[in-house]
């Protein structure tokens, strides 16, 4: 089972008090983001390219308890840059598990092996290991050799000492359905307890844009992928069965970006994890200022391809909750992976692209060389 009971329990019954008392926004998962700097400088990668004064910044320990403290999503994802270069991870993770809130650790799985002595398993605390496919296409990905192997490596110790162990899968539009289908059950085989996957979103910044997917390449290439896999039922995905059915093109959904909100260096970011257009002081100030309408598939340029987990997932996780009976078809039955698909977003009214992010590194830096100026 890819999401174990007390994490459904605990999930499903803070959901359930936000829906009861009709609050129209809250978020699931707190996007935590310590730090930008990595180990790796992947192909399709677009936080890695910040000034050295940016990617040298760290948030403190009080500063990612107190983001989970604000947000009380009862999901932490932390993610980077590599969480594993921050010192201090092992005591932001014990903070968040202190707090009964479930923590995924995002990881490369570089320095995992090393790592592992610093933490402690338990029912809140997963790894998330960086795996975009077989041997080839995820050294291909991260533009670096061996780093599959040391990756399953440090995925083997992990589960031998007792971990949970997920994986994190970006496809591009060079993934092939059949080689995915196969790397998956590779992933199952290793014993890995479940599997986030998700289309790549095309980073502004990112330094190979030919990689990736439109939404109706998206669409078409899960069809593929899921078919060989009984309709998704052969893996074990930590993902609503009913955000798979739409990344298959049975569904049309309108992405929740409140849903996955993200802290940074920066602040907490508007309106995404995936865009960076800007950023508020506090959480509250995120929630009640932001813009929410000028975002997302058919509203703004930048959001036309995206299908991706941390803006559809929430979406997909609400309508589990409005429609169970929709929901238990999919779970029982599988993903659709023939027939008609649903009616795509129009595109004819979104505002164009706006450009802003060397606005905010400018904005930035002059705060680091004021703090140290003073």
């Amino acid at each position: 089972m890819a999401i174990p009971l007390l994490q459904k329990a605990l999930v499903g019954a803070y959901i359930l008090r936000r829906h009861l008392s009709g609050q129209a926004r809250y978020p699931l998962a707190l996007m935590l983001e310590p730090l930008f700097r990595c180990n790796l400088a992947c192909a399709g990668c677009g936080k890695i390219d910040y000034p050295d004064e940016i990617l040298d910044q760290r948030l403190s320990i009080d500063e990612c308890l107190g983001a989970v403290d604000e947000c009380r999503a009862p999901v932490v994802s932390i993610a980077g840059g590599e969480p594993l270069l921050h010192k201090d991870m092992p005591a932001i993770v014990r903070g968040i598990v202190k707090r009964r809130k479930f923590v995924y650790l995002c990881t490369n799985a570089l320095l995992m092996k090393k790592k592992l002595e610093q933490y402690r398993p338990s029912p809140f605390f997963i790894w998330s290991v960086h795996l975009d496919g077989d041997r080839e296409a995820h050294d291909r990905s991260v533009c670096q050799a061996g780093v599959y192997e040391r990756a399953v490596a440090a995925i083997r110790t992990a589960k031998a000492r007792g971990f949970r162990v997920n994986i994190n899968c970006t496809l591009f539009n060079d993934a092939d359905a059949s080689r995915v289908a196969r790397f998956f059950d590779d992933v199952r085989a290793m014993g890995v307890d479940g599997i986030t996957v998700s289309p790549g979103y095309a980073y502004e910044r990112a330094p190979e844009q030919q990689h990736f997917l439109t939404r109706e390449r998206t669409r078409q290439l899960f069809r593929d992928i899921l078919r060989q896999g009984d309709g998704g039922r052969r893996w074990a995905f930590s993902q609503s069965g009913l955000f798979l059915d739409f990344l298959a093109g049975n569904q049309t959904y309108h992405c929740t970006p409140w849903g996955n909100p993200t802290r940074t260096v920066f602040g907490w970011q508007r309106p995404c994890y995936l865009l960076g257009e800007g950023y508020a002081r506090t959480f509250r100030e995120l929630m009640e200022d932001t813009d929410w309408d000028a975002y997302g598939t058919g509203h703004y340029e930048k959001c036309a391809n995206c299908m991706v987990h941390s803006g559809y997932e929430a979406t997909a996780v609400l309508d589990t909750v409005r429609h169970p009976l929709k929901a238990g078809r999919v779970a029982l039955a599988g993903v659709r992976t023939s027939g008609g698909m649903a009616p795509d977003i129009p595109l004819d009214r979104q505002r164009p692209a706006q450009y802003v992010h060397t606005r905010q590194v400018a904005i930035k830096l002059a705060e680091i060389r004021g703090r140290r100026a003073g």
